[in-house]
Parts: structure tokens; sequence; C-alpha cells
């Protein structure tokens, strides 16, 4: 039977707003200027916030800033992987545009280009970096800044400053929420207005818990999800990926059961050098000892129980989800320390409050952790936002939003003008309330870094309210297909099915048009 689909697609022009903008608050003068905190985390999964989704963990202070503020349903990367989601945002451009397209080795971020916080700092504002930067240059235009070398570590992590690298005590995340609380006490001008960058290496791999959260999640079982056991039929890309839990996931590295009897490559990432460096072997004796202690009990168990196969991987599944929880756990805990800062500074109803993650993350959908592919779980991401006084909106944002429009936005609520070559658009409209009705209709996405770890390819695509159209490519040549509405999980790849040939012809169309507008040379392989 041939089944005929639904094609026609709403027009989708690009709302024009930097040609119209008119600044946060230019009709009152006297209005104090309005600050921005941005706060982005690494690899947190919209899965993983209660704001989002219940099943997994309660997160009541992100929780707090949807419920203050709005909750974005439609927030989407273009290219899903750290440094060029970071890249993005400081430029309001897509990766081919701003250059940082991949972490391959060597990367650098030009940080002459033209940026948000250059553009800010510009109009009278002070900018602060503070945490992960991951970027590979020096930052630039910012009063203040200090970065985690490279991915970071989540205990005793060094830190590069002006003045030279500098090794702090502590658990990570801990530590930057209190360097940014320091910078809002201390550290500014009070007398002007402010963008604070905040960036967590929560809750990237290895997923290492704070010793006082060690004990969570160990009394729960997690259900495998639907397509755990994904065969990847019909999507040829998806079956060549290295990034599977049963088959990718280390277990010393990734799960922690160093012993001597265990194999991993990676476990000189997790210890090297008489237990002095890696992941574990950067920790003092107090914090081996808790470690230590939660651990030990575990890998005798794991070591006795000779797992293999499916079990195996339910198993890894299970200590995967309840380490990468318990990071979630004291990430949004420190969320709430900064929120409560803010309050008590009375800086609150003056400041727009921005979460987000770089990416969105695999919590074991299609068998997978980590990021990369322009399916719906890495390429969506949680995104929301406090609103300061004077935006009244309040509740779900449901248009499709992505982090080129981040940019534009700042620049927007400071009152100043969007650069014409900004790719992305300001979401102050949909702030104020306003239904703008020649909003975007589709999405653009493109990921690059293959050959690489995960063996992820390259590929490139379009996304609409309900159809998403992928091209792998490079080493491949290979076209995608999903019903978003029928097919939520992408299971089942429509693509030169009968049927499906006015969609795949308007999808194409539309696909072409994007990279034109946004200037992608890649698009003369669309043929």
């Amino acid at each position: 039977m041939v089944t005929t689909y639904s094609y026609l697609l709403p027009l989708a022009g690009l709302v024009t707003l930097q040609s119209c903008h008119s600044g946060a608050r230019k009709s009152n003068k006297d209005a104090k200027p309005l600050n921005i905190v941005y706060i982005m985390t690494d690899d947190h999964a919209q899965q993983t916030m209660s704001c989002y989704d219940k099943r997994y963990i309660h997160t009541p202070n992100l929780d707090r800033i949807a419920a203050e503020g709005v909750r974005f349903t439609n927030s989407f990367v273009c290219n899903s992987l750290s440094g060029p989601s970071r890249a993005v945002l400081l430029t309001g451009k897509h990766s081919h545009k701003n250059g940082y397209t991949d972490n391959t080795e060597g990367a650098l971020f030009n940080g002459e280009q033209q940026t948000v916080q250059q553009l800010l700092q510009a109009g009278g504002y002070q900018t602060a970096m503070i945490g992960k930067w991951h970027l590979g240059s020096t930052p630039t235009h910012f009063d203040y800044w200090t970065i985690l070398p490279g991915q970071g570590d989540y205990y005793n992590p060094d830190f590069i400053t002006p003045e030279g690298k500098i090794r702090r005590e502590g658990y990570v995340t801990d530590i930057i929420t209190d360097m940014g609380i320091d910078w809002l006490r201390t550290k500014r001008d009070k007398t002007k207005p402010f963008c604070l960058f905040v960036h967590h290496k929560a809750i990237h791999r290895n997923w290492m818990a704070d010793t006082s959260d060690l004990a969570l999640f160990e009394d729960k079982t997690f259900d495998l999800p639907a397509n755990f056991w994904d065969d990847y039929e019909g999507r040829i890309a998806a079956g060549k990926q290295e990034m599977s839990i049963d088959k990718d996931m280390t277990l010393i590295y990734d799960l922690k059961m160093l012993d001597n009897q265990v194999e991993d490559h990676y476990r000189t990432l997790y210890v090297r050098k008489n237990d002095t460096l890696g992941t574990y072997g950067r920790m003092n004796t107090a914090q081996k000892a808790a470690w230590n202690r939660h651990y030990q009990p575990i890998i005798e168990q794991f070591k006795k129980a000779k797992l293999k196969g499916k079990k195996l991987a339910a198993w890894k599944y299970q200590r995967y989800m309840r380490d990468y929880l318990k990071v979630v756990k004291s990430l949004d805990d420190n969320v709430g320390k900064l929120l409560d800062e803010l309050e008590k500074e009375g800086l609150l109803e003056n400041t727009l409050v921005v979460y987000a993650s770089d990416q969105g993350f695999y919590m074991g959908e299609h068998g997978w952790f980590d990021k990369r592919f322009m399916y719906e779980e890495s390429m969506r991401t949680p995104l929301i936002m406090r609103l300061p006084e004077g935006f009244n909106r309040r509740g779900d944002i449901p248009q499709l939003v992505q982090n080129i429009d981040y940019a534009p936005t700042f620049l927007d609520l400071a009152g100043l003008p969007i650069p014409d070559d900004m790719q992305g658009v300001s979401l102050l409209p949909l702030l104020r309330g306003e239904n703008p009705a020649d909003w975007r209709k589709s999405l653009y996405y493109h990921y690059y870094e293959y050959p690489a770890e995960h063996a992820v390819r390259r590929h490139y695509g379009v996304r609409t309210e309900r159809y998403k159209l992928i091209h792998f490519y490079q080493d491949i040549d290979s076209w995608e297909l999903f019903d978003l509405q029928e097919d939520p999980m992408e299971m089942h790849n429509l693509y030169g099915r009968p049927g499906t040939e006015d969609l795949t012809r308007e999808l194409k169309t539309e696909l072409g048009r994007l990279q034109l507008q946004y200037d992608d040379p890649i698009r003369s392989l669309n043929n």
C-alpha cells in the first residue's frame, strides 16, 4: 500500500528583526540597563530536567528558572558539539561562518572576529567568562576571565587566567559557581550593567559526582529506553557510530570499575603516574577515600557477577544513569546558589537569567551516550529563561529557536544594534509575548567532525515542525527522512519510499533555501 504524506510547508521566511529592533527599554530612558547571566552546561539532556521530563530526577532550581520565566519547547543547536556550539553562541553565526566547525586537535577559535561580548563591551557592558571555554584560543573582549584548559577536570581543576595557570582544590561545579559569585560581589564595577557567562564542565563525560552525592540514585532502577536495542535498520550512518553503551562505554574511565582485572583502553585517562594524574588520580587523599568507600563494593559485585552480552549492557546503562544524574544534582544545587546570590544582591529583577546546554545528549536512546547526530535527543537542547521586570511572558514558548539566536537576543536586550551579518534573530519578541507571523518554520543543521572519536559521519539537514531530512556525506552518501509526528523516536527512514516523492522534493528545496540563506557552500552536494 502506498502512503501519501502531507508535505506542504508553511512559509519559512526568517523573521527580520535585525532591521526593526528597538532595544529592550528604549521607551524608558530612566530604566536601569538590564544585566545578563548566561549559565551553560555541557551535554545536559532535556530528559534530565524535571521542568522538561519528570521520569528521572527532580531539579527544583532549574525548574525555578522556568517557573519564573519561560521554557522553550523547541530549542535546538546547529552543530551538536561542544566547541562549535560555544563559537555559535559568541558569534550568532553557523559553524561554517564563524570558522570553528569541530573539536579536532589544534582547532582555534578566531577571537578577532566580531563577537557578542565585544559588542556588549563597546556598548558599556562589563563582560566576564568563567569556566569551560573549550575553544583553543585565549578569550578576547572580556573584562574578566578564568577558564578551564580543554575539557577541565571534575576534581581539583586547573584554571587558566591572564596571569597564568592556577589549581583550585574542590569540586569543579562548586568552584565555578563560587568564582561567579565572587565576581558579582567583588570584581565588577557596580555602576555598570554586566554580562556574566558561567560555563560549567558538568555534565560532560566521565560523569564524576561530588563525593557528597555519591550515594544518590543507587536504590533506583531505570527502565531501558524503548529503542535501547535499536538495530539501525535503514539508517546506515547510525549503524556505523562508536557511541554505544553496550560496545563503546568503558568500564574504568566511564564507569569507575578500577581494578587490575578490568580492561579499559582509556585507563590512563582515569589514573596514571602512580595515582597522581588522570580524572581519579588528581583527587586528594580525602576525596579518594570517599570515592573508594563508595565504588569498591560495586567493583567487587561487578567482578563476581561476570556479566556478558545484554546483561552487561543493561548493567552499564544503570551505572551510567546513576553517575550522570548525580552530576546533575550538584549542578542544580549550584544553580540555586547563584540564583540566591542574585536575589540577595537585588539583581534578579533587573537581570535576564538564561540556562542552556551546549547541546543535548543520549540517555540510552538508540543504545547511545554522547551527541553529534541530528536526531532529536542531541539536536534539541534545554533553554529556560528567568525574565527581568517588564517581560511578562510566562510558560512555554513553542516557536523553533536555535543557538544562533542567543547573541542577537543579548544585544537586543542591551538596546544595542544587531549586526546584519549575524545569522540568528532576537528572541525578545517571544519574551514579550508576541507571536510573529513570519517566525521561522525550519532549522538548518551541519555536523563536521569525522573522522574522529565516535565515528559519526558528516551530515547536514533541515528540520521543520513535523519533518526532518538528513544527508550523510563524505565517505558515505545516504539520505534519511523522518515524520516526527508519527515516528518521534526516528526509527523508520522514509527516504525513497513510495508516496514520499513530493515531500522529499519540498524538503530538499527548503534545505537548499536555508543553505543559500546561510551561505553554506556544501549546498552543491544536494543533488
